[in-house]
């Protein structure tokens, strides 16, 4: 069973996000800020982790540079409430597969999910 990361500060956007993909089939953890995200991380090496870009105290961006200083071999896929295409393409550069604004398609990031868990 693949098991997911959702990185969240919004609390009603980790539960809807869990309810989906545990329904899919999932293991899933939720993290409301980043020093959560990497103890999770660190315990429990995700398959692939859904990372809001807007966390306050750490942000997304160095959230993901923490993840990658860990080597391990995590798929993000990023989520944004705005249209902040520099940090996107940062992020991208740093390894992130895709990339979702808020308010996103749910059926749509759940097959972007299947499809990155899949190969």
């Amino acid at each position: 069973m693949s098991k997911i990361l959702i990185v969240d500060d919004q609390f009603g956007i980790r539960v809807l996000l869990q309810e989906v993909l545990e329904k899919s089939g999932y293991q899933t953890f939720q993290a409301p800020n980043g020093k959560t995200a990497l103890d999770i991380v660190r315990e429990h090496a995700p398959d692939l982790i859904l990372l809001d870009m807007k966390i306050p105290g750490m942000d997304g961006l160095e959230i993901l540079r923490n993840i990658r200083k860990m080597q391990v071999d995590t798929k993000v896929i990023m989520m944004t409430a705005y249209g902040e295409l520099d940090l996107i393409q940062e992020a991208m550069e740093m390894g992130a597969l895709a990339h979702f604004t808020k308010p996103f398609d749910i059926d749509e990031l759940r097959q972007v999910v299947q499809v990155h868990l899949a190969g």
